[in-house]
């Protein structure tokens, strides 16, 4: 084998060497960016989806948001459904629901899991409408809300009966015409509100909770006229039952339908078909409590007039009996002898009453000679020059007091030192203050003294020893 170096070598010219294959260039993205990717390419390839699955480990968060999975016998997706979204469901999702689920695919980016949106959901084989109701009734049914025991019966002559419905509709109308027509006396509240549409719940409730603190009102009808059952549905709705079982007066349900029976119906004290109707079973009560007072009328008269001739023929009877002859003397006697009685009577009560008059006097001038208002003036008198000769003797003894001080603080101030440092003098204390210096041989060279001025004080140094004087 020859060796490389044995060869002949030739130098190539550099632009004439074969060009060396570049390597491909690195491109570098975050996760973020790989799950936004992923993203916007599920959600761009596969668009709007309605998914049909089973829901488990559902739950609704404080934020309102609800989280679940759809599954089948051999997958599962995990999916998410917003506030807004959810509050528009007729019914109420829950594990083991089989349902069809409209939405989008979309990444959840911060773990990089994807997830299925859900924007609208429809029970599978089950109009949501009428799932919502049977969920509902369930529910009411569960605590007692039908009980016919909790129904009360209507007032026998409602005075203040207060309405809710539409002002727009022909219910309201019907109940008018009726009421006008059989109870023209009745004092109406009328409370209106929507009865469809969004919203139209919560102001039936919030109108079933006014009429329910307005003073005096007796009954409330509540109900509209006919519909479909979506125009019907805010008569199924939990706020406006809860609103119902919670009123202090009987509530009459008068939504006009016949086939179908709403929650209001059920929870209501009395059902009627049809506002109308409602009308006049307000006023049935009335009619009939009135007809029995005719009829107990009618039969009081007839007892009455019976009893009056019963009577006038056992006086006649009496009075044609010998033993009632000159009856009207022995009267006309009683009546004297009553007349005497009378007069003793009222001169027996005026002679008493003179008496007590009489006492009542005399005490009256017992009281007043003992009147407790002059004894306190007199009293208040007493106190008042008290009081002047307390403050005068007070006033006297602190200045006496003033005085004493004064003299006391004079003294005080000629044998204070700090009036011997005002005049001139100084004081001179060793380095830590712990002695007054009175010789000046109690110091030396280099020794630190503290002087005490009347004002402030000087730290000084002792330069030379003093003069005639060792240190010691």
């Amino acid at each position: 084998m020859s060796d490389l170096f044995s060869e002949p070598f030739e130098d190539t010219p550099l632009e004439e060497r074969p060009e060396s294959p570049r390597p491909p260039q690195r491109r570098t993205i975050t996760v973020s960016q790989l799950n936004g990717a992923i993203g916007d390419l599920l959600e761009g390839q596969l668009g709007e989806l309605w998914v049909e699955g089973e829901i488990s480990n559902c739950r609704v968060w404080n934020t309102g948001h609800m989280y679940f999975t759809l599954k089948d016998d051999r997958a599962q997706v995990r999916a998410v459904m917003f506030r807004m979204a959810l509050r528009y469901l007729r019914f109420k999702p829950e594990d083991g629901l089989r349902v069809v689920a409209r939405g989008r695919v979309s990444v959840y980016e911060p773990k990089g899991e994807y997830q299925f949106v859900c924007e609208h959901m429809e029970p599978h084989g089950l109009g949501a409408l009428q799932l919502a109701f049977d969920q509902l009734k369930n529910k009411l049914q569960a605590e007692g809300l039908f009980d016919v025991k909790r129904k009360r019966p209507l007032p026998s002559l409602p005075r203040k009966i207060g309405i809710v419905t539409s002002l727009e509709g022909a219910a309201i109308r019907d109940i008018i015409k009726v009421l006008r027509r059989r109870h023209p006396n009745a004092h109406l509240v009328i409370r209106p509100a929507r009865v469809q549409g969004e919203g139209a719940a919560g102001e039936i409730a919030i109108g079933l909770r006014a009429l329910g603190k307005v003073p005096g009102v007796d009954v409330i009808i509540a109900g509209r006229g006919g519909g479909s059952i979506e125009d019907l549905w805010a008569f199924n709705q939990e706020v406006v039952a809860r609103a119902i079982a919670a009123s202090p007066v009987p509530v009459i349900s008068a939504v006009g339908h016949e086939s179908d029976v709403t929650i209001a119906d059920l929870v209501a004290d009395l059902r009627a078909p049809t506002p109308s109707a409602a009308a006049e079973l307000v006023v049935a009560a009335k009619d009939e409590f009135c007809s029995r007072i005719d009829r107990m009328n009618q039969r009081l008269n007839s007892a009455a007039r019976q009893a009056v001739l019963r009577r006038r023929s056992a006086v006649q009877s009496l009075v044609a009996r010998r033993a009632f002859a000159g009856w009207h003397g022995r009267v006309a006697m009683h009546g004297r002898h009553a007349s005497e009685l009378t007069h003793h009577l009222r001169r027996a009560v005026l002679a008493r009453l003179a008496r007590q008059e009489r006492e009542f006097r005399s005490l009256r001038q017992r009281l007043e000679a003992n009147d407790l208002g002059r004894r306190f003036a007199v009293i208040r008198g007493r106190l008042r020059g008290a009081d002047e000769r307390l403050r005068a003797a007070a006033l006297r003894s602190r200045e006496r007091a003033d005085s004493r001080f004064r003299v006391l603080a004079g003294r005080l101030d000629n044998l204070s030192p700090l009036a011997v440092l005002a005049r001139g003098y100084a004081v001179c204390w060793n380095a830590d203050r712990t002695m007054i210096l009175r010789r000046a041989g109690q110091v030396g060279p280099g020794d630190k003294v503290r002087v005490t001025l009347h004002e402030g004080e000087l730290h000084c140094e002792v330069r030379r020893p003093p003069e005639g004087e060792s240190h010691k």
